[in-house]
């Protein structure tokens, strides 16, 4: 408990002194500012509500298809949306799903106190990660049923080294555990968590599967694209861009490229523009000048499109696989059928694994490999259609994990 709470009073006060000259960081700072009077405010007492926290935007995508089932099926309940970072509020503050949306304020005993005698919830849902102490301990001790979903564990995870006692009492506080995979419930069951523990799946192949469903055309990536084939890379990093840049030779020179790095700031997009030197146009730019349409790059500088240029690809690369924190979503392009290169990084998320074993992604372990890889997918059409085929089927099999989650819930009468 005192290095919990030593760690909780040192990541305030670096948040308070970053947030002099990072933007993220004020933004956490200033959205909980008096949280306690503002929330009184914006939460309405009386109300029957759902509180569903998620710790960034992809926890919220892959959450939303659950959020939005509840809202129909508990039609009486309110939805009160928490988010812990500001790139998941400022994104979806705005989102009509919920009736409430505001920051979880920062773990402490009197914090979770003052903010479940605002927010009442008859249930709370967390999802996939985010295991606060006091949140959780103080939501047992008023007996509100807690959820965890869309969950994954690893061996390597602190739950299960010998010193992660402190982290195994906090899963003991949810009264369901709704995991993706049989390996999580076996991790589980190896900590003496067997109770309530049930495989749902992953919520996400409900999120993308809707999003393929009301696909809006871009009539900017549609004029871009032509007659032309186009690998789209989504979600890069600098590491992701310069081995991309290396590999480029083994791409036929008929293909096209869309590039939608992680980050948009101005640093980054200029980064990227002198990597791939004299063959870039934004795509703010495009209408600019007709010619950016000629370019053989197309930079993405907003954020919220990437999971539908995925449709006007025919190979994709998922950025992230060359650095620690590991690849991003797999499963936005694989919806749509195509093959997937990732980097080397990927084994701690389950999706990816399953999609390599069935030969629908592609681990690309340095440039001679994606360059290979490349080569390999561009000038075989044979194979893209093969993974089309099968994708179309696994993305089949995956997905109602929102579903069963209600399932369970009105099964053990939750609310």
């Amino acid at each position: 408990m005192l290095l919990y709470n030593f760690f909780l009073l040192l990541y305030r006060s670096a948040i308070g002194l970053s947030a002099t000259y990072n933007e993220k960081a004020r933004l956490w700072i200033e959205g909980r500012k008096n949280w306690q009077s503002h929330y009184r405010e914006q939460i309405p007492q009386g109300k029957k509500r759902i509180w569903i926290h998620c710790a960034s935007l992809g926890e919220f995508e892959q959450g939303r298809p659950l959020i939005e089932l509840m809202r129909k099926k508990w039609p009486d309940h309110r939805i009160l949306l928490t988010f812990f970072s500001p790139s998941g509020f400022e994104t979806c503050k705005n989102f009509t799903g919920a009736d409430e949306i505001v920051y979880l304020p920062l773990d402490g005993s009197a914090n979770a106190a003052a903010f479940l005698d605002i927010a009442t919830p008859s249930l709370a849902i967390f999802i996939k990660y985010e295991f606060w102490h006091y949140f959780l301990h103080e939501l047992k001790s008023r007996n509100i049923p807690t959820l965890l979903t869309s969950a994954t564990f690893r061996k390597e995870q602190i739950f299960f080294s010998w010193y992660g006692g402190f982290f195994r009492k906090m899963l003991n506080c949810f009264t369901q555990v709704h995991v993706q995979d049989k390996a999580s419930v076996e991790l589980l069951e190896s900590i003496g968590i067997t109770d309530n523990v049930h495989i749902t799946g992953d919520t996400r192949y409900d999120r993308v599967t809707a999003i393929s469903a009301g696909l809006r055309p871009i009539a900017q990536a549609e004029k871009f694209k032509g007659n032309h084939r186009v690998l789209v890379c989504g979600s890069t990093w600098p590491s992701d861009e310069v081995i991309i840049s290396k590999s480029l030779s083994a791409l036929p020179q008929e293909w096209k490229i869309i590039i939608a790095p992680h980050e948009i700031d101005e640093k980054h997009i200029l980064q990227i523009e002198s990597v791939f030197s004299g063959i870039t146009a934004r795509f703010s730019k495009l209408e600019a000048d007709i010619s950016n349409y000629q370019k053989r790059i197309l930079i993405i500088d907003n954020i919220g499109m990437l999971s539908s240029l995925y449709a006007y690809g025919d190979i994709a690369f998922v950025g992230g696989g060359f650095q620690k924190g590991g690849i991003h979503n797999t499963l936005e392009p694989a919806i749509f059928g195509i093959p997937v290169i990732i980097g080397p990084v990927y084994r701690k998320f389950v999706e990816a694994v399953e999609l390599v074993n069935r030969k629908a992604a592609f681990v690309a372990n340095d440039e001679v490999d994606l360059k290979n890889l490349l080569s390999a997918l561009a000038t075989n059409d044979d194979q893209r259609e093969t993974v089309k085929r099968d994708l179309t089927q696994f993305m089949a099999e995956k997905t109602g994990a929102a579903d069963r989650i209600i399932a369970q819930i009105e099964a053990s009468k939750l609310l």
